[in-house]
């Protein structure tokens, strides 16, 4: 909740002045969200240059996306929390802080070890960012913009995670690996200065409470421990090597530990009495599918294009530009329609965009193999657009609806729960989408593939296809159960509604 000092203008509404500061609110926070994806898309492209240039073995390279993504969704709850007790702006300032040291690190980084261990600071700034980002923003915003502001900056955290293999491979090709890093460095330094004069210090009313240290210990390790045993599957044998299927049980019994101690917790890491609703754990189920049909297919398309047919980055990124123009048009008319459609009808329709595009790129690339020698099937780009529409269809009503269903004083947990979700869906999306891939190639063929270099070495591009098809009948599958979870929030309201609920929250 805001200080009371906040500006009105009495009872017709937040006036000008407050809907401006809101406004420019967004602003900061956007280009901040954007460059924090960019990050963990980024490398997607350029990782064969980066891993080159530093002389990186396969375990490191694999590591250079996987410690920003690791620590990003381990720290998201913990991060939601310590906002919850000490303020989400302090929070938030002091994860532009840490994200910029981090980056600056990245791009000078002279060794892979050390690139590894930026990487995890980079994740931890990012971690803090992400967590209390909406939740200043449902607070700063009047209810009658709040679907509209929320949209927007989704559509900018979507943005950035599509646009980011674009941007890496223009950068690669124009200046260089390290300049990914670089460049960002004065646009965050800009952004900690407007952040520091334009977000509103906010009341916290549980500063009486604890963080749950423990809690904190189990959720970090357990998720840490699933995320590792998933990425090693490919390759390792499955399920059937003992050191993955140890790593699998380990992370289900801590997980299941933290859930127990949660509940017998005073002041827990996460207040379980936030999925009482079935419709909020719905809201949640249908964000994570969201997540995992959505983040790999601009990858796999990328890859798909270097691996099969030979492209090098920068033709690559620019030829999956329709996802983030489709997910941009679709931020222009979202949070208009949040307002007249039932959120969970809009939500489902975004996701069966998803799917329907999914399966439109998995078709075209079938049909690239064998009729279209440039891999560039007039099928591709429509399917990359329809994905990136579903995906900005889907996140403007999808959050909106969750932040204004929980309280005030829970938004930073709520919101933390949200974005560990999303960021575990793109986590595993990534994950399970390249096992599944590259599934049919021996351990030669699979390196050529990752390093782009597939049919100019001779490889198995028929095989590759077929992994490809597997990994995105998956996509399409997570996609439609996404739909049917959205269909199940039918219990709210409709769209108008929770605006005056969010009044007398802030006039609590």
């Amino acid at each position: 909740m805001l200080k009371s000092s906040r500006p009105t203008s009495g009872q017709h509404g937040p006036g000008r002045s407050e809907a401006a500061r809101a406004w420019s609110v967004l602003a900061v926070t956007s280009v901040t969200v954007v460059l924090v994806f960019l990050n963990s898309s980024s490398l997607n492209v350029a990782l064969p240059a980066l891993s080159r240039d530093l002389d990186a073995s396969p375990t490191q390279s694999s590591w250079f996306l996987l410690s920003y993504m690791l620590v990003t969704t381990a720290l998201i709850l913990v991060f939601g929390r310590l906002a919850d007790l000490f303020g989400r702006r302090r929070l938030y300032i002091g994860g532009i802080v840490v994200f910029a040291v981090g980056t600056l690190a990245c791009g000078l980084a002279p060794t892979a070890d050390l690139m590894i261990a930026f990487r995890f600071v980079q994740g931890i700034g990012a971690a803090s960012v992400i967590t209390n980002n909406t939740a200043i923003l449902t607070d700063t915003f009047p209810p009658r913009l709040l679907s509209t502001g929320l949209g927007i900056n989704a559509t900018a955290a979507a943005v950035g995670q599509v646009l980011g293999p674009v941007a890496g491979g223009v950068v690669v090709e124009l200046m260089g690996w390290r300049w990914i890093f670089l460049l960002g460095v004065p646009l965050l330094v800009a952004g900690l200065a407007a952040s520091l004069k334009l977000i509103p210090r906010s009341d916290v009313g549980a500063r009486t409470e604890k963080l749950d240290l423990f809690g904190a210990l189990l959720v970090t390790s357990g998720l840490a421990t699933l995320v590792v045993a998933v990425n090693e599957l490919p390759g390792s044998g499955g399920w059937t090597n003992p050191w993955i299927l140890g790593a699998g049980l380990a992370a289900l019994m801590l997980i299941a530990l933290f859930v127990l101690v949660q509940r017998r917790r005073t002041d827990p890491l996460v207040d379980l009495g936030i999925f009482a609703d079935r419709s909020v754990a719905y809201l949640y189920a249908a964000g994570f599918l969201s997540a995992f049909a959505t983040y790999a297919v601009v990858l796999l398309a990328s890859l798909y294009l270097q691996s099969g047919h030979g492209l090098t980055a920068l033709h690559a990124g620019l030829m999956v530009v329709p996802a983030p123009i489709g997910t941009t048009l679709a931020a222009l008319v979202a949070g208009r329609l949040t307002n007249r459609i039932h959120h969970g009808l809009l939500s489902a329709a975004g996701c069966v965009l998803i799917a329907a595009g999914a399966a439109t790129v998995g078709g075209s690339i079938w049909l690239g193999t064998s009729i279209w020698p440039a891999g560039a099937t007039p099928g591709l780009a429509a399917g990359l657009f329809v994905v990136g529409f579903g995906t900005g269809l889907f996140m403007t009503p999808n959050t909106s609806a969750l932040m204004l269903t929980v309280a005030p004083e829970r938004r930073g947990i709520a919101n933390a729960v949200r974005s560990t979700l999303q960021n575990a869906g793109y986590l595993f999306s990534t994950s399970v989408s390249l096992g599944l891939a590259t599934v049919l190639l021996g351990d030669a063929d699979r390196s050529l593939a990752y390093a782009g270099t597939l049919s100019t070495s001779g490889g198995d591009v028929r095989a590759f296809v077929g992994g490809l098809m597997v990994a995105l009948a998956v996509l399409v599958a997570a996609a439609a159960l996404g739909a049917l979870a959205s269909l199940r929030t039918r219990r709210f309201a409709a769209a108008p509604s929770p605006a005056p609920a969010a009044e007398e929250a802030r006039a609590q």
